[in-house]
């Protein structure tokens, strides 16, 4: 159970938020109001409050920062995305969640045999969504799309995307500090600051040692979170002085250690992969890179609802490579065939939410699946509709990037774009295995989505926005250098 400190650090964050506004720049004052709630509040601890989404470290940020914004900007927010694409996938995303709760109505039964004579059944169930919890359901979804919406409008020339590529490596070097202390010692930063840890501890034990969790909700989250951390070091090196290159390469060096000793071998396998091209790849490339692996984590999910997927292949492949990740590959499959079957079901609009759409067994209600990755997540509570929106919107930005590059010649885009859209890709691919979304995927996503949109207007100078009496004006990209890919 989280100790009274927890709830008390989510009640003080919307002051730290209006703190952040106060003494920052609009555009780092909304990236760390985002990224600061993620990586330091409690996880798991809440407020329920009744007809309204639960209170958490990722609503209480993104309701922060929208009700800032729109109470103390003078100008209105523009939030709404330009093309019709864009508008459709938002406007689906929130509002099938309307069909879902309704065509999730009824409650699920399990029946229990305790005495044969007389015959008595003990039923238990799980309780059928309601009209009332429709405003919740809608509502939570509108506050998970705050960071995209506003990093769009905010974040989307130059000095924004640079601004959160500097976060990013920023919170990483800050968060090895408790993330190395938690490898020699053990995970034990939860418990001592928010009283519980969040997880199973032995999945925290690896390789004869530990991997950090500190405040995120697993190993594997905080793994991928180096990785962004250490792409964008990577970025900022290559495209920042030169005189400082030799401590920017430090920094790189220091980033790729600690991911190495978070044992997470997907994780080490994107850093190893996608450093050398965040350096010296052209950015062209880095995008198309980034465009592939949007396209293969739209497309596989789709291809292992039609059963297409050769996983007894993959599976011997991965056999050669370690028995131990061809038995860990073998139970996902197993898992995703079962949750497949359950989630076909209801295909348009899924089971919504409380578990429904898990398997379990059909007297104790126990759960017999576990869902590993974000994709067979959302087809079991969304359905195909839920999926198409949300993969469709993470993936739209990085669609539009990579169709840019490739019509134009020499490209006018920010030499800090590229890097993003290989850190919005990786995470993309990550989902297939992980349920890594989270509000930095996001703000990474719209950030991309509002400088890929600008690109195709032509807009060259960025409106200013004022709050009180503050001007912010978004830096202009400089009309006499051109970043020539």
């Amino acid at each position: 159970m989280p100790n009274g400190f927890a709830y008390l650090m989510l009640l003080i964050w919307p002051l730290v938020c209006l703190w952040l506004f106060r003494k920052m720049p609009l555009q780092r004052a909304l990236i760390w109001s985002i990224l600061g709630g993620y990586l330091f509040l409690p996880p798991l601890a809440e407020f329920n409050l009744p007809l309204v989404p639960s209170m958490d470290k990722v609503s209480i940020p993104n309701l922060s920062v929208v009700l800032i914004l729109m109470f103390s900007l003078k100008e209105k927010l523009h939030i709404w995305p330009q093309g019709w694409i864009g508008r459709v996938l938002v406007a689906g995303l929130v509002l099938s969640a309307i069909p879902t709760v309704m065509t999730n109505r009824d409650p699920i039964l399990f029946e229990v045999l305790r005495d044969a004579d007389p015959i008595i059944f003990l039923v238990d169930q799980l309780p059928g969504q309601s009209v009332r919890d429709v405003g919740a359901v809608v509502l939570s979804q509108v506050l998970t799309l705050v960071p995209f919406l506003l990093a769009r409008q905010f974040l989307a020339d130059e000095k924004g995307l640079h601004e959160v590529l500097l976060a990013f490596m920023v919170g990483g070097l800050i968060y090895s500090i408790p993330s190395l202390f938690e490898i020699q010692f053990s995970p034990v930063t939860n418990i001592w600051i928010y009283g519980f840890f969040q997880h199973s501890f032995e999945q925290m034990i690896r390789d004869g040692g530990y991997r950090p969790i500190v405040f995120l909700p697993h190993g594997l989250w905080l793994a991928i979170f180096v990785v962004t951390s250490l792409i964008a070091a990577a970025a900022l090196v290559r495209n920042g002085p030169a005189e400082k290159r030799f401590k920017g390469y430090l920094i790189v060096g220091y980033l790729a250690v600690l991911l190495v000793l978070c044992k997470s071998l997907a994780s080490f396998a994107y850093g190893v992969a996608l450093t050398p091209v965040a350096l010296f790849i052209p950015s062209r490339w880095q995008i198309r890179l980034a465009v592939f692996f949007a396209v293969v984590a739209v497309g596989y999910p789709m291809l292992r609802n039609l059963d297409v997927v050769p996983t007894e292949a993959i599976l011997a492949q991965a056999a050669e490579i370690s028995d131990e990740r061809a038995q860990s590959l073998a139970y996902r499959f197993n898992n995703e065939d079962q949750l497949l079957v359950r989630a076909a079901e209801k295909p348009a609009f899924g089971w919504g939410g409380w578990g429904r759409s898990l398997v379990r067994h059909s007297e104790t209600g126990d759960i017999l699946t576990v869902p590993d990755g974000r994709w067979i997540i959302v087809f079991g509570t969304l359905g195909w509709v839920g999926y198409i929106c949300e993969f469709g919107l993470l993936a739209l930005p990085l669609l539009m990037m990579g169709l840019y590059v490739s019509r134009r010649r020499p490209q006018t885009i920010s030499p800090f774009v590229a890097p993003l859209c290989l850190i919005l890709g990786v995470t993309l691919m990550d989902m297939l295995l992980n349920a890594t979304l989270t509000p930095l995927t996001w703000l990474t996503a719209g950030a991309i989505m509002g400088h890929a949109e600008k690109l195709f207007a032509g807009v060259s100078r960025p409106p200013r926005y004022q709050m009180g009496g503050t001007v912010f004006d978004k830096t202009r990209q400089n009309q006499g250098k051109r970043t020539v890919l």
